[in-house]
């Protein structure tokens, strides 16, 4: 087992392909080992270059919306106004303490996805 760090997407390339040929590897093997360690290695690489970061709150809210169908009237009880839900839409207006909690408690969107800037 010749184990090298993930410096670059070629290498990660590599990794995956050697962890796809020992997927299926008996516990307590050498390459039940290999893959373990080439995991780690994997997740600590993409997880420095391809991080995933929560997405826009906006966005978050306007994937609620497509998912349960809602339109911006829906949202009122949440945001407030007509004219206050289309600022929010619009970027016009930054959610308050207030909003998040409600959109948070009413359509069970994480407050992770709502607090980000």
């Amino acid at each position: 087992m010749t184990i090298k760090p993930i410096r670059n997407d070629e290498d990660l390339k590599a990794a995956f392909q050697r962890l796809e040929a020992i997927f299926q590897a008996e516990d307590d093997t050498p390459e039940a080992d290999e893959m373990d360690v080439l995991v780690t290695l994997i997740e600590a690489y993409e997880n420095k270059h391809y991080a995933i970061t929560p997405p826009d709150p906006i966005e978050a809210i306007k994937f609620r919306m497509e998912q349960q169908n809602l339109s911006p009237r829906d949202l009122e009880i949440y945001l407030g106004s007509n004219g206050r839900v289309s600022e929010v839409l619009n970027r016009k207006r930054p959610l308050s303490l207030r909003m998040i909690k409600r959109l948070h408690d009413g359509l069970n969107i994480p407050y992770e996805s709502l607090l980000v800037d």
